[in-house]
């Protein structure tokens, strides 16, 4: 655990310095504040994480390994093939598990201050409200029990989960060519990027959350929106005090505004002048 801590935050600094040093996308707001923001909230996600879903998680997997319970076990593979038949069901499950929390409104309320940030770097990676990782509980016991996922499978899938979260969520430019073909296997910064728009159907896409394939299999991938062109947040939540600490904690428990438009009433639409042709090939 404390390796994987120890190499979760040296990609953490690595991709900070890098984002400072050539970003993909200007800045729109100070930087200390939300900082703070976004690591108290993390901080209080982990905590929750901790006391809730691990607990869980870890007797679940016990009880897999003891009983070989699940649909893993059950299948007629090897032991490596298993493994990787496993890494791709968590990340499967985590596709569904994302779409879900944008369609159903209740889970929206709380994914939705992840969405609020102005901006989008590493310090976005692990804002995720603790109500929702405490709801998350639900699907996490299903996705281990029905799985049948085992410590080794877990952990594996954790680290590759926790590692490209930071990268994906970063401000940091890569080479367009190569991010291109980092595309094709990977969710990157440009992808991403474009799910945290503040147009509703570019926040519609791109749904995955390690691999990229499951946005190509299930027709939601949309890479041709150019990262200049990109308000990053959701279109609702943009006063000056939408994204103080206090307000993004208690802003599941609001009244919640029509999320889509702005304070003044108005729309977010696409000039669709500017779109590449192909949703399918990644614009700078």
């Amino acid at each position: 655990m404390l390796r994987s801590a120890l190499m979760v935050a040296a990609v953490a600094a690595a991709l900070l310095a890098a984002e400072r040093w050539l970003p993909l996308r200007r800045r729109t707001s100070g930087f200390l504040g939300r900082l703070a923001t976004n690591v108290t909230i993390s901080l209080l996600a982990f905590a929750v994480s901790a006391v809730t879903v691990q607990p869980v998680v870890a007797w679940l997997m016990g009880r897999n390994s003891a009983m070989a319970r699940g649909l893993l076990p059950a299948l007629p593979l090897s032991g490596a093939a298993r493994f990787v038949v496993g890494l791709l069901l968590m990340d499967l499950a985590f596709y569904w598990w994302h779409r879900v929390n944008h369609r159903w409104p209740w889970l929206w309320r709380f994914h939705n201050v992840h969405h609020i940030d102005p901006d989008l770097d590493v310090t976005t990676s692990f804002r995720f409200h603790g109500g929702e990782v405490g709801l998350s509980l639900v699907f996490r016991a299903l996705q281990v029990g029905l799985l049948g996922v085992t410590a080794p499978i877990y952990f594996a899938y954790e680290a590759a989960f926790q590692l490209n979260t930071l990268f994906q969520h970063s401000n940091a430019r890569l080479p367009l060519r190569l991010e291109r073909i980092l595309s094709r296997v990977l969710v990157t910064p440009r992808m991403h990027g474009i799910h945290h728009s503040q147009v509703r159907r570019e926040t519609d896409s791109n749904f995955s959350v390690v691999l990229s394939c499951w946005d190509v299999l299930h027709g939601t991938l949309r890479l041709n929106v150019p990262q200049a062109a990109i308000t990053i947040g959701v279109p609702a939540y943009t006063l000056p005090g939408d994204n103080r600490l206090w307000h993004a904690l208690l802003l599941p428990f609001r009244r919640q505004r029509d999320y889509w438009r702005l304070p003044d009433g108005s729309p977010v639409e696409r000039d669709e002048a500017i779109v590449g042709p192909d949703p399918r090939r990644l614009e700078g």
